[in-house]
């Protein structure tokens, strides 16, 4: 139980005075809470804070109380409209995308050795744009996944069967296809684990192909809906948010296509900027759904930052991946 005037935190950069000096807590997020752990201040979810502990109270966010929160800032800016940026105006299917301008920040990242954590639906491999998200992660552009089970069963159900859902990738229905997601569920569960059923070659290609053999770290967050689920799944609400948030604090970068829930469960876990390379920068934020609800609700919801995309998820994977490889060439 907090007391009832502890300061809420926001995903826009905060300093705390403490003894006369202003500090940022590290470890920053929407809807966390502040505490002193020594001598650094740290934001964590209500549900961590233990007896006993330090934590910062106060309403105002405008240093009266101690408490500063800085909500223009980096944000701002005199940008023209053709240029990617942040706190940008109304989404619309109608506004044209710039992916160059994208695959350029994303492109610098990479050079840079950020962090780009991807959150995508099961939607990615349905439409034919499994291989793309392979491209993506064998080029280092993918430095940690966060989805659900069922990406990553269809995926598995695609590299055995050469189906998602049932249907053929020219959107056929197989024969019995509809069990077949079950049957590579139960194949995996045989194995023991997707790990062990990509080492022994029952999973051949895919997303979790290329995630296992290249070590990239993955996060598969349970869902009631889930089928099975696979092995590896995190069932444990909490615990789930907890591993995401491991790869949330470490990113310089997001991307979100085709998942309306997981966008906005990781959308509220990541801050508006990051600190990696020193000073705060902004953290690049990419929202991708066929419509335009989507990316409003994760607006909506706090991740202002967010820049939308509103069009198919393969659409954006071969012409984001096409912008890139031309990127490369320079």
């Amino acid at each position: 139980m907090l007391p009832e005037n502890f300061f809420a935190t926001s995903n826009l950069p905060t300093y705390v005075n403490v003894g006369g000096r202003w500090l940022m807590p590290t470890r920053p997020r929407m809807d966390g809470v502040i505490v002193r752990r020594g001598d650094e201040l740290e934001t964590i979810e209500p549900r961590r804070v233990r007896r006993g502990e330090i934590i910062a109270l106060g309403l105002a966010e405008d240093g009266s109380e101690g408490i500063v929160v800085h909500s223009a800032g980096f944000l701002g800016g005199a940008l023209s409209a053709n240029e990617f940026r942040f706190m940008s105006a109304e989404v619309s299917r109608e506004r044209p995308v710039n992916y160059e301008d994208i695959a350029l920040r994303v492109e610098e990242e990479r050079r840079r050795s950020g962090y780009l954590v991807w959150v995508v639906g099961p939607a990615l491999v349905h439409s034919r744009a499994r291989q793309d998200f392979e491209w993506f992660i064998g080029n280092g552009y993918v430095q940690a996944v966060l989805i659900g089970n069922a990406v990553a069963v269809h995926d598995i159900e695609a590299a055995i069967y050469g189906t998602t859902l049932g249907m053929t990738n020219t959107g056929q229905a197989a024969d019995q296809g509809h069990s077949l997601h079950m049957r590579a569920i139960n194949r995996i569960r045989a194995e023991g684990s997707i790990e062990a059923a990509v080492a022994r070659g029952v999973v051949p290609n895919g997303i979790m192909h290329a995630l296992v053999t290249r070590g990239i770290p993955y996060v598969l967050a349970g869902s009631i809906r889930d089928d099975g689920p696979l092995p590896g799944v995190i069932t444990d609400t909490a615990a789930a948010q907890d591993a995401m948030r491991d790869h949330t604090v470490r990113a310089t970068g997001a991307i979100f296509v085709a998942t309306a829930l997981h966008a906005i469960a990781v959308g509220n876990m990541l801050p508006a900027f990051h600190t990696h390379r020193g000073d705060p920068e902004p953290l690049m934020t990419v929202c991708v759904d066929q419509t335009e609800f989507v990316v409003t609700k994760l607006k909506d919801r706090g991740t202002h930052q967010a820049y939308g995309v509103v069009t198919n998820a393969q659409d954006f994977m071969h012409v984001f991946r096409h912008y890139l490889e031309l990127c490369r060439q320079r």
